[in-house]
């Protein structure tokens, strides 16, 4: 039996629900520091946590970087333990509305992640580290495998740190702001098996290029394309503006919902394709599609689920503020050579209120919002409007019933609602809502 497996909290005196919250609670309180002068006492800490609740078997068999890293929170509960977790969750929170229908999970809930992301820099011993950052600091935990990533983008990451001293490749380093490589992106189209490379420098200028590139590719032949990213510009935000394609066309494709999406370095994609065709499948059937219907893809992004919807629908409008993304969505369109979709750069909530004053409605309105989730005046024009079915695709449980309430009271009812679970190993949940509009 896997450790993942296993049920983790048979301990003295502690009742396993009494155990695991508290070690919840402790856990996000102590990744709440990440400075190095509170890191021997967070080690000493998770010591007699391990006594105290009796987690050595569960830790010494999980994730190596368990608590530095903070990102997969649910590691010591077996898969079917999470579901549970999440479903309760998401009853508590929404079973006011409705019925909340048993949650999707996934058949295989390991390397799940089709984007993986490392940040490079120095340890304390000026050694090259690549991984991901502490929560709470730019302290870098070392990461060569995880259990949620994609196994290949990680080798790939591996190989790429151990290439730099054979190349002369300096590492930024944020304190002296020298060095030249920051970051290094990896996606893969799970139906495709296209790989990108995304290298984040702060120069375009790249000494050696052309015989790392030669080493990098005997090594890793499955890439089909390495991206250049410039980002010379002090913060957290990962990639520049800029791209320098140095191998292949500079993007990649995958299969989502039996359509084809170009993805390139930027491209909003969602980073669990199983799981998404599921949401995506679920989305589309709550909007009770016949063939008739002008559907308004709000938040459209790359145009997902608007391509998905085309099938069923007369027309789709998707409204997107990004623009880069709408310029990827029309793109997706035309791959697929569909022709009653249509995208334009905007705000979705302004663009409905327009459609009211031109004596138009749409008949069904997809919303996928950030964590955030909408806002009363998106949720006003949303009203005016008055779509026949809204169907709410959300990340965020707790925004979305605040978002409920709103979109009840101005004359809405709650029909369906599916969790499906996106991310495991993790606290987050995706929810797929229907409302319909009271007659």
């Amino acid at each position: 039996m896997r450790a993942s497996e296993r049920t983790p909290f048979a301990v003295k005196g502690f009742q396993p629900l009494t155990a695991r919250v508290f070690y919840h609670i402790s856990t996000c309180f102590l990744n709440s520091f990440g400075t190095k002068e509170v890191e021997f006492g967070r080690n000493l800490w998770y010591a007699m946590l391990e006594v105290l609740l009796g987690m050595n078997e569960i830790e010494k068999n999980g994730c190596p970087q368990r608590r530095a890293c903070g990102g997969c929170q649910l590691q010591n509960m077996s898969y079917a333990e999470q579901l549970l977790y999440k479903q309760k969750k998401e009853v508590s929170l929404l079973g006011r509305f409705g019925h909340v229908e048993e949650i999707m999970g996934m058949d295989h809930p390991l390397h799940y992640r089709n984007k993986v992301h490392a940040a490079f820099g120095l340890d304390r011993n000026r050694r090259v580290v690549s991984g991901i950052y502490q929560p709470g600091s730019h302290a870098i935990v070392p990461v060569d495998a995880c259990m949620i990533e994609d196994e290949l983008a990680d080798k790939i990451i591996v190989s790429i740190r151990k290439l730099l001293p054979a190349f002369k490749i300096q590492v930024y380093d944020e304190r002296s702001g020298s060095g030249w490589l920051r970051h290094v992106l990896v996606r893969r189209g799970f139906a495709t098996g296209q790989v990108m490379v995304v290298l984040v420098a702060v120069s375009p200028i790249f000494k050696l290029q052309k015989p790392f590139l030669a080493k990098l590719l005997t090594l890793h032949p499955e890439i089909s394309t390495v991206v250049l990213n410039i980002n010379d510009r002090f913060g957290p935000v990962v990639l520049g503006r800029r791209d320098k394609v140095i191998y292949g066309p500079g993007y990649i494709e995958d299969v989502l919902c039996g359509k084809r999406y170009r993805i390139s370095p930027s491209s909003f994609y969602q980073i669990n394709p199983a799981q998404t065709e599921k949401l995506y499948s679920a989305a589309v059937e709550f909007a009770g599609l016949t063939g008739k219907e002008t559907v308004l893809d709000a938040y459209c992004g790359i145009g997902t689920i608007g391509l998905t919807a085309s099938d069923r629908a007369k027309q789709v409008i998707g409204v997107e503020l990004n623009g880069d993304a709408v310029k990827d969505a029309i793109v997706n369109a035309r791959l697929n050579g569909v022709k009653n979709c249509w995208f334009t750069q905007g705000d979705a909530g302004k663009y409905m209120e327009q459609m009211v004053s031109d004596g138009h409605r749409p008949d069904v309105v997809f919303m996928d919002p950030p964590r955030s989730g909408s806002d009363e005046r998106f949720i006003g024009s949303l009203l005016k409007a008055a779509p026949k079915r809204i169907v709410y695709v959300s990340c965020n449980p707790e925004t979305l019933a605040r978002d409920l309430d709103m979109i009840c009271q101005g004359g809405y009812r709650v029909q369906r609602i599916q969790p499906v679970d996106m991310f495991p190993y993790t606290n987050h949940v995706e929810t797929v809502c229907l409302l319909s509009r009271n007659k």
